[in-house]
Formats: structure tokens, sequence, C-alpha cells
């Protein structure tokens, strides 16, 4: 679960009118830090797609890969985790 600080710092950068890449960058800095603290993902590429997955869940509408970028899993599992972010939001409001 992401903390407040980090949602708060996505919410600031979309209100500021930067991009959804932008927003998320807050979820996966979080995921770093937890890395380089030993008690979060094992590698760094694990914690940009925790990060990246969670910043979806969270309402920010990063799309998912493009075709080729990542494998078919990737694509469905961004997907899934988006509809889940805007369902989210549409609950909050």
């Amino acid at each position: 679960m992401p903390t407040q600080k980090t949602i708060k710092a996505a919410k600031r950068a979309k209100k500021q009118g930067k991009s959804a890449s932008t927003q998320a960058g807050e979820f996966v800095r979080e995921e770093m830090e937890k890395l380089k603290s030993g008690d979060g993902p094992e590698s760094p590429q694990q914690a940009i797609a925790i990060g990246l997955s969670r910043a979806r869940r969270a309402g920010v509408e990063l799309p998912p890969p493009k075709k080729g970028k990542g494998t078919e899993a990737v694509r469905k599992r961004a997907k899934r985790d988006l509809a889940a972010g805007r369902k989210q939001a549409r609950k909050r409001s």
C-alpha cells in the first residue's frame, strides 16, 4: 500500500498538469527506497513494476505497455490494475 505522502505527491503533480509517467514516478521512487533499505523488492526491475502497478491502482491514468514492449500477461495485468484504479476513483467521488 502506498503511503499517503506518495499519493498526495502524485495528486499534486496531476493538479500541476504533469504527465502520467511523472505522477507514477512518485510510486516508483517509494519502491526504490524500499529496495535500498532491504525490505522491498529484490531488483530494480521489480521495484519499477510494483511502483507502476500501485500507481495504476491508485488512479493514475498510466496506459498499459504497447504490444511488443511487454508480455501479454504484463499488458493484461496492467489493464486490470488500470480498471481497478478507475473503479476506486469512482467510489471516492
